[in-house]
């Protein structure tokens, strides 16, 4: 018993000494502003800063997302215009971003994932099949809604999701992330366009069809989206 409390004696003066260096990480910013320095390298908390003589006010502004890309540029029909820290520098270690997404009628953001952040976003104009795909351990259950101009919908982090243009016009909407870089996972792109590809016998054993299939989805894919 006397070895017991000894041992418990010493554990807790450990944790008691170990205390304050467990809480001295602080992932918050400790400046007012930490404006990219996109040429040094990416660390757990973002990139080194800029000396602040050299930041402008421009940090805090950004038109990029006034007009959006051709969505007919791509198979998609989708146009994705990012703005996460390496297109302005400003949110660096503020944990947020933002993307524009275009879609031309029929056009569709496939399915993918945020590993990183979750997601919030409203929709500008036209309308849009929104698809969210639980886990296994819930089910896998589907949750959609078609989302009209106005409407805002949330994405929950690292949930495969999808948007489908299903109106006559072109839509829009504008979503937000909690990271400043949420990283983007595209399903069939990661399947069958990866480098190096993954073997097809892996695919035709957990896509259940035959290789022939697998290698024509493969092609789809070469050179990305």
């Amino acid at each position: 018993m006397e070895h017991l409390q000894k041992a418990l004696t010493v554990l807790f003066a450990t944790l008691l000494l170990l205390a304050p260096l467990l809480m001295a990480t602080d992932p918050d910013p400790l400046q007012d502003f930490c404006v990219a320095d996109l040429s040094g390298n990416l660390s757990v908390n973002g990139y080194p800063c800029k000396p602040a003589s050299s930041a402008s006010d421009e940090f805090l502004f950004s038109s990029r997302a006034t007009r959006g890309g051709d969505p007919m540029a791509n198979p998609n029909g989708s146009n994705v215009t990012e703005l996460d820290v390496n297109e302005w520098p400003g949110l660096n270690t503020l944990g947020v971003s933002m993307n524009r997404v275009d879609f031309a009628p029929g056009g569709t953001n496939p399915p993918h994932i945020h590993p990183r952040a979750t997601e919030i976003g409203v929709v500008l104009r036209g309308e849009l099949l929104l698809g969210i795909i639980g886990s296994l351990d819930f089910g896998n259950r589907y949750y959609s809604k078609v989302v009209r101009a106005g409407e805002t919908f949330v994405i929950p982090r690292g949930l495969m999701h999808f948007q489908f243009n299903v109106g006559k016009e072109a839509a829009t909407i504008v979503v937000s992330f909690n990271s400043q870089n949420p990283g983007i996972v595209f399903v069939p792109l990661t399947l069958f366009g990866s480098s190096p590809p993954i073997p097809t016998p892996v695919l035709v054993k957990a896509l259940r069809v035959d290789a022939g299939v697998v290698e024509l989805l493969k092609s789809k894919f070469t050179g990305g989206y």
